[in-house]
């Protein structure tokens, strides 16, 4: 093992923990706000998202002000990020098996829903249908930036920059502990997300797959939100 590498993966490391630690943190201190004597914690992981726009412009920012970090270890280790995330010879068959993962991995959502029903009066119920504002945001937030950027933190440095400390398997469960725990108000699915994820970009080799199955997930999770408020 490298000197190298163990530097690239402590670098690795230290970016995606203090993403998910900022991030875990401003979701439940937000949350905390709302407390009431007599919640549980399914009431109050409900009101993470209570301020659409602050979780939205929050969200960005911690994923945006890192990733140019990101970018130098890539461009400093002489790899090309771009032929990591697609090539175009097999850009088709990659984008067929993300689009399929990721209506597989909306299904497998389902399984999560009586958790919910733990739920008491104290939680959070949202009394306002998604404005065209919020929702260009959300798909902004959710779709392009968490899709694009998460993967690059959660599966990408797992891989090429932990892999060879690790082991590769080790490094990518790993990060996805992390990737759980930032996403920790879903209780668990972000973890079998990120399963999902991996089986992609380990099947594929590259990390538009697992970007194609994160950020699916979330648009059918944004449109499953405005179908059911229009109700």
């Amino acid at each position: 093992m490298k000197e190298n590498d163990i530097k690239n993966a402590g670098k690795a490391l230290t970016i995606t923990t203090v993403l998910t630690l900022f991030i875990a943190t401003f979701e439940m201190v937000n949350a905390l706000r709302f407390y009431k004597p007599g919640m549980n914690l399914l009431d109050i992981a409900s009101y993470v998202q209570a301020n659409r726009w602050i979780f939205a412009f929050t969200f960005i920012f911690a994923n945006l002000v890192l990733f140019p970090s990101a970018l130098l270890l890539y461009k400093a280790n002489g790899i090309s990020l771009k032929k990591e995330i697609f090539e175009r010879k097999t850009l088709g068959g990659d984008i067929l098996w993300g689009v399929i993962l990721a209506i597989a991995a909306s299904l497998l959502s389902l399984l999560s829903l009586p958790i919910y029903k733990g739920r008491t009066e104290l939680a959070f119920v949202e009394d306002e249908k998604m404005g065209v504002g919020i929702t260009v945001l959300y798909v902004i937030a959710l779709v392009f930036v968490s899709g694009i950027c998460k993967e690059i933190y959660y599966r990408g440095f797992a891989k090429k920059f932990c892999g060879s400390v690790f082991g590769e398997i080790t490094a990518l469960l790993l990060f996805n502990m992390l990737f759980g725990l930032l996403d920790w108000y879903n209780f668990g699915y972000s973890f079998v997300l990120g399963l999902v994820c991996i089986f992609g970009y380990q099947k594929r080799k590259h990390m538009i797959v697992p970007m194609i199955i994160h950020g699916g997930v979330n648009l059918i999770s944004i449109i499953y939100i405005i179908v059911m408020g229009s109700h």
